[in-house]
């Protein structure tokens, strides 16, 4: 089972990397990703937490080496995916889900990467512009995630429970 699930998660993170290289922007110093949002929150409902977090890193780890992201990718994705992945695990519902990806990548990912974009890179910035366009970013990408799952679910939901 651990097989298939790394080669779903690589098949989710190739998909972020591509994706996010088509469907990106930048918001001031951070480069905002909605298909990275998408992918977390399918990643979580169908793989966990564990899996999220590890599509998250791997794929911010691709995109800072392909030179199309920044090292707030990471606290970006990884605190959304994880909580994403918690809230569903322990709820077993689409919105906390999403909810997770969003509190986790606005909250908790904002708010690391503006100590990292203070204390490591040594950029000035308000606190909130970090937290305000992680929040754009993972509401477009986290929703439309919501959108797909919602739709193909009942199909999807017994052909996972079948790998966990």
């Amino acid at each position: 089972m651990k097989t298939k699930k790394l080669v779903y998660t690589a098949m989710l993170m190739a998909i972020s990397v591509v994706g996010g290289s088509l469907l990106s922007f930048n918001i001031g110093i951070a480069k905002v990703a909605p298909v990275q949002h998408f992918i977390n929150l399918i990643s979580a409902v169908l793989l966990g937490p564990g899996y999220a977090i590890l599509q998250a890193f791997g794929s911010s780890i691709l995109r800072n080496l392909l030179g199309t992201g920044t090292l707030l990718a990471f606290p970006g994705s990884m605190f959304g995916a994880g909580l994403a992945g918690y809230f569903y695990q322990r709820h077993q519902n689409l919105i906390s889900a999403t909810l997770g990806e969003i509190v986790g990548t606005s909250l908790l990912g904002g708010t690391t990467s503006f100590f990292l974009a203070k204390w490591l890179l040594g950029l000035n910035m308000p606190f909130g512009l970090l937290v305000l366009s992680f929040a754009a970013s993972t509401a477009v990408g986290a929703l439309a995630g919501f959108a797909l799952l919602k739709m193909v679910w009942s199909r999807l939901e017994p052909f996972f429970q079948k790998i966990s």
